[in-house]
């Protein structure tokens, strides 16, 4: 059977691991020697498009056609409130779809919040493939512990219009705890924050016998390093 990836689909960054041989996660470097890629999908001028680091690098100079915090919108509804609040500020055209979801325009065409999100899951895939010298087929995929039944769905979907075979979409913090170890201890209530560069999230959890389960979970979702950045940034302007 081929090796299975582990990939953290995140709002800013993304990143990959496969377990090795001594039954460790080891993270998978991207095509440029990182260990995470940028969320970023962009169409330059030229017509071509970009994914991860060389779609980030441009985004000041074309940001009308530069995706990033894809995130906020996938598997949600136009109308919803928080979706309302990110167009706003996100310099890339949206509308609503047909179904009542959004639609993203770069470049001369419109996509699904999906499609984008599968276009980095594509190079993730494409990058992992040629690190480890081998097709691969199958990935878990990570999410919010808060995501609803259509943001796990659309997540789902990015993954198989990538190629990927999606065999799980499972919590964060849940992946955190497993990674850690905790799954190695029983009875335990553990307390898992996820600081990140768009969101913060907070998760508790109950360790048993032969599951990790997620008791409650709460965040902002408009709380990361980006915000401490613009905040930074704001201080200096002002004086």
């Amino acid at each position: 059977m081929g090796k299975i990836i582990g990939i953290d689909l995140g709002t800013t960054n993304s990143a990959m691991a496969v377990v090795g041989a001594d039954g460790t996660a080891q993270i998978i470097e991207s095509s440029e020697g990182a260990r995470t890629t940028p969320s970023i999908v962009a169409v330059n001028k030229n017509g071509e498009k970009t994914v991860g680091i060389l779609a980030k690098r441009q985004s000041i100079t074309n940001p009308e056609n530069t995706v990033f915090s894809v995130k906020r919108l996938i598997g949600r509804k136009w109308n919803d409130a928080d979706v309302q609040k990110d167009i706003k500020w996100l310099p890339y055209a949206t509308r609503a779809s047909e179904n009542g979801g959004v639609d993203i325009k770069m470049g001369d065409k419109r996509y699904k919040p999906e499609e984008i999100s599968a276009m980095v899951l594509a190079k993730l895939k494409s990058d992992a493939e040629m690190r480890l010298g081998e097709t691969i087929d199958e990935a878990v995929i990570t999410v919010p512990a808060y995501f609803d039944d259509s943001e796990r769905q659309a997540t789902k979907n990015a993954g198989e219009i990538a190629g990927f075979k999606v065999r799980r979409i499972i919590n964060e913090p849940t992946a955190a705890a497993l990674s850690y170890g905790i799954n190695k201890q029983k009875n335990e209530k553990v307390v898992v924050y996820d600081f990140g560069g768009g969101t913060f999230d907070v998760s508790v959890l109950e360790v048993g016998d032969d599951e990790i389960e997620v008791k409650s979970t709460d965040g902002a979702a408009h709380l990361g390093g980006k915000a401490l950045d613009k905040k930074s940034l704001k201080w200096p302007a002002d004086e």
